[in-house]
């Protein structure tokens, strides 16, 4: 498992080749993470959505939530999802994200992993509205869940594993989604609930 990085809050450059994947531990941290945890837990607006997989409709193992920009729809896995509008917390993260990126978002997914069943498979963030060289900023807060990749094409390259820690940032830019999938695996292991957020830039119209 990759763990090349300090606790300071600035994002660091993981060694992936044909990917731009930087991360930071502490980006918000205790009271803070824990606060924006349990606000979360309570102000979304969460649903158990069914997806198509494999031309077969089923429920997502995880709870979501799309919110966003008037007209940031957003399609995968065979659904349309339009966005509600911003809470305040939302948007507060938002601009603390684009700061510490340097990149401008018009969305956010939020995920609910309630235990060590809930996971999402391998898959990358390809769809048209994010353009060909997505950036996509991910913050974990609660459980502490391993974040896998694999590259596409290239088997002999090893996967890389990064523990996603309460608090921390993960940023994908570039060839990144293009050459690379990612996954979170069921835990065999008692977890707690862990929400993860990831921003995006939807091209609209």
């Amino acid at each position: 498992m990759t763990d090349l990085f300090d606790d300071a809050a600035t994002l660091q450059a993981v060694p992936m080749p044909d990917a731009d994947v930087r991360f930071a531990r502490g980006f918000y941290r205790p009271p803070t993470s824990t606060a924006l945890l349990r606000t979360l837990l309570d102000e979304t607006a969460w649903r158990q959505e069914r997806i198509i997989v494999w031309n077969q409709e089923r429920l997502q193992p995880r709870l979501s939530a799309w919110y966003g920009d008037a007209g940031s729809r957003y399609t995968y896995s065979g659904r349309a999802f339009h966005p509600l509008a911003w809470t305040p917390t939302l948007l507060r993260m938002k601009a603390e994200v684009e700061t510490a990126t340097g990149e401008r978002y018009n969305s956010v997914l939020l995920n609910l992993y309630r235990d060590g069943e809930d996971s999402v498979s391998w898959h990358s963030d390809g769809e048209p509205e994010l353009g060909p060289a997505p950036a996509i900023a991910s913050v974990s807060l609660g459980e502490t869940r391993v974040f896998r990749f694999r590259h596409r094409q290239d088997k002999a390259l090893r996967p890389v594993s990064i523990a996603l820690e309460d608090g921390s940032l993960l940023l994908m830019r570039g060839s990144t989604q293009r050459c690379w999938q990612h996954a979170i695996m069921k835990e065999k292991r008692v977890c707690g609930p862990r929400i993860n957020l990831t921003f995006r830039q939807i091209r609209q119209g």
